[in-house]
C-alpha cells in the first residue's frame, strides 16, 4: 500500500466572509471597546516582561492600533502587521495568506516578539499557525495572544438554540465553537513553545438588550463566521423570540442582560539556553521522605 497524504484540518471558518465583515466594521465608526480593553491588558502584560524587543510582528489583529502602541513603546527596528486585510512591511505575502491558505510564509527566527489580539479563534488550523509562529521567533523570543474561548457568548447561544427549536423544530450552527483553556495550553506545548502558559479572564458585559450586543459583535467583525451551509435561514421571528428568551433568562433586576466573554491568554517562548529547564528524572539529591513529616 502506498503512503497516504496527511488529512487537512476541517474548514470550519469562512475566512473570506470574516474579511468582508472586517471591511464593514472598519468602514464605519464603531464601538470597539473590547479591542481597546484587550490592547490595554496586552500592553500591561508586556510591561511585566523586563526586556525590550527589536523585531515585532502582529498576527491577525483587525486594526493596526496595537502595533502602533508597541512601536511607540519599544522603538523596534522591525515592526510588521500580518493582518486579515493587509500585510504591512512583509514582502512576498499576499492579502489572501490568512484568508485562504493560513500559511504565514515567515522567515525562521525573524522576530523576538509576536502578538495577536482577538484573531486566532477564527483560523481553521490553529495548531499549524502556532507552529509557524514558534518557528518565526528568534531564540528566547516571546509569543503573546488573546482569543475567545470556553463559554463565550453562552447566553446568546442558549437563547438562539431554544428559539430555533421552538419555531423551526431544529437548530443550525450559529455561533463558533471556542477552545478550552486546557486544550490551548496543550497546543502551545505541542507547537514547541517553552514555558507555555494559558490562563482565562472572564469578562461579564451588560447590555440594555440583545440587539446592542449584536451591534457590538458586528463592530468587532465577530458575527457568525462558520463555513456551514444551512437551509434554515435566521428569520425575524426567530430573532425576536431569541431576544425574548435572552431577556427572560439572562437579565438582572435592572433588566439589563448579561453576556459572557471568556478571554484566553496564551504565552510561550522560543527555546534558549538561558531559560530555566526542568530537572531530569532521577537527578534529585534528596529523597522525598527526608522532607515529609514523620507520621509514624
Amino acid at each position: 500500500m502506498g503512503m497516504t497524504s496527511p488529512s487537512l484540518p476541517p474548514r470550519i471558518f469562512d475566512l473570506s466572509l470574516i474579511r468582508k465583515r472586517i471591511l464593514r466594521a472598519n468602514a464605519a465608526p464603531a464601538n470597539q471597546f473590547l479591542l481597546d480593553r484587550l490592547q490595554d491588558d496586552m500592553v500591561d502584560r508586556l510591561y511585566l516582561v523586563q526586556r525590550s524587543f527589536t523585531s515585532v510582528l502582529d498576527v491577525g489583529s483587525i486594526t493596526s492600533t496595537l502595533l502602533a502602541r508597541l512601536k511607540d513603546k519599544y522603538k523596534p527596528d522591525i515592526a510588521h502587521h500580518l493582518g486579515l486585510l493587509e500585510h504591512n512591511g512583509i514582502p512576498h505575502i499576499s492579502s489572501e495568506t490568512l484568508i485562504t491558505q493560513e500559511f504565514l510564509n515567515l522567515k525562521p527566527q525573524s522576530y523576538d516578539l509576536i502578538v495577536s489580539n482577538f484573531a486566532l479563534h477564527v483560523v481553521n488550523d490553529l495548531p499549524g499557525i502556532l507552529v509557524q509562529i514558534r518557528q518565526a521567533l528568534k531564540p528566547d523570543g516571546l509569543f503573546l495572544a488573546c482569543i475567545l474561548g470556553g463559554q463565550s457568548l453562552q447566553e446568546l447561544r442558549s437563547s438562539l438554540t431554544q428559539a430555533e427549536a421552538e419555531l423551526k423544530g431544529g437548530t443550525a450552527p450559529r455561533i463558533a465553537p471556542f477552545a478550552d483553556v486546557r486544550d490551548l495550553g496543550l497546543l502551545l506545548q505541542r507547537a514547541g513553545f517553552t514555558l507555555p502558559v494559558a490562563d482565562k479572564d472572564t469578562l461579564l458585559i451588560r447590555y440594555p438588550h440583545m440587539f446592542k450586543l449584536v451591534q457590538d459583535l458586528r463592530s468587532l467583525a465577530a458575527s457568525n463566521p462558520l463555513k456551514i451551509e444551512t437551509r434554515m435561514p435566521l428569520t425575524r421571528s426567530v430573532i425576536a423570540r431569541c431576544a425574548e428568551i435572552y431577556a427572560h433568562n439572562f437579565a438582572d433586576q435592572d433588566n439589563r442582560i448579561r453576556a459572557t466573554f471568556d478571554l484566553v491568554w496564551m504565552s510561550g517562548w522560543a527555546d534558549h539556553e538561558s531559560q530555566q529547564k526542568p530537572l531530569k528524572p532521577g537527578s534529585a539529591k534528596m529523597h522525598l521522605s527526608q522532607v515529609l513529616p514523620d507520621r509514624s
